[in-house]
Order: C-alpha cells, then structure tokens, then sequence
C-alpha cells in the first residue's frame, strides 16, 4: 500500500475527469445519495476547464493514478471578500487514513491563504465523525447555527 510521501498532488487535468467522476460517485455512494450524481466527465471538463472555469480540481496521484482530489471555487463574502470553497474532497476507500486526504486538504488550505483569500469553508454531514474529527484537527469552526438552503433547478 502506499503511504502519503508517495503521492503527489498536482492541478487537474482534462485527462483527470474520468477517474474523478469515479470517486465523486464513491463519495456519493458513502453519503448514501448515488443516485443524486447527474454529472458526466465531458461536462466536467466543460465546467472545469472551458472558456469560464466554475471550479478548480487538484489530484493525489501516484504515478497516474488518480486516488483522491479536491474540487473547490472562489466564491465572495459580502462581509469578508473572497472566500474559497472546497466542494468535496475524496481519497479512494482502500488509501484512506494513510494521511493523503491531509496532503490534499493542506493543498488547498495553501492554495486559499496564497490567494490571499479572507475564508476558506467547505461542509460536512454531522454523522460523518471521520471528517468532523479530521477538520477539528485545524481548528476548524464546524457552525452548527446556519441552515442550508437549496432550489434544484434541473435533476
């Protein structure tokens, strides 16, 4: 198996797409909501890495093998400024607790203060204690007060 200091991460790539649909699926899958994933790879790559980018993609891999990433976004605070916000993070089941979704986040978080950006939030499911105990590692401010709002407007 392979430890952390033998996984590199790195910007995505086009090329990247389909083995990021398949853990965006895992990671659904662990959410209990597989059936919610409507997106394709060619509309990744579309969104990702079209004329206007919505998102950003970085990857853990080893040699080319994708096992984890990290999909995040400047989003604005009318309050702060530019924030980023980290979508969804994912390492494949059989690498987790090796420190590689660690490698990923700290990318990220890097990536946020680099960028000078004034917040960087993300969300977790409150019955997911793996992921709540591995961001309160950072002191994190895990806010139970605000409620999550969403229209769907096209399944």
């Amino acid at each position: 198996m392979l430890a952390a200091d033998q996984i590199s991460v790195r910007f995505a790539k086009p090329k990247d797409m389909p083995a990021v649909l398949e853990l965006i699926k895992e990671l659904a899958a662990y959410e209990n909501a597989a059936s919610e994933v409507k997106n394709s790879v060619a509309q990744l790559i579309d969104d990702g890495f079209g004329e206007h980018p919505s998102f950003e993609c970085v990857v853990a891999a080893s040699n080319t093998e994708v096992i984890g990433f990290a999909l995040f976004f400047t989003s604005y605070s009318t309050w702060k400024g530019r924030c980023l916000y980290l979508e969804d993070l994912c390492v494949n089941e059989n690498y987790r607790r090796k420190g590689i979704g660690k490698k990923l986040f700290d990318f990220v978080l890097q990536l946020a203060k680099d960028r000078k950006m004034k917040r960087f939030s993300w969300q977790v499911l409150d019955w997911n204690e793996p992921a709540i105990s591995f961001y309160k590692k950072y002191d994190s401010v895990l806010d139970p007060e605000w409620i999550n709002g969403k229209i769907v407007l096209e399944d």
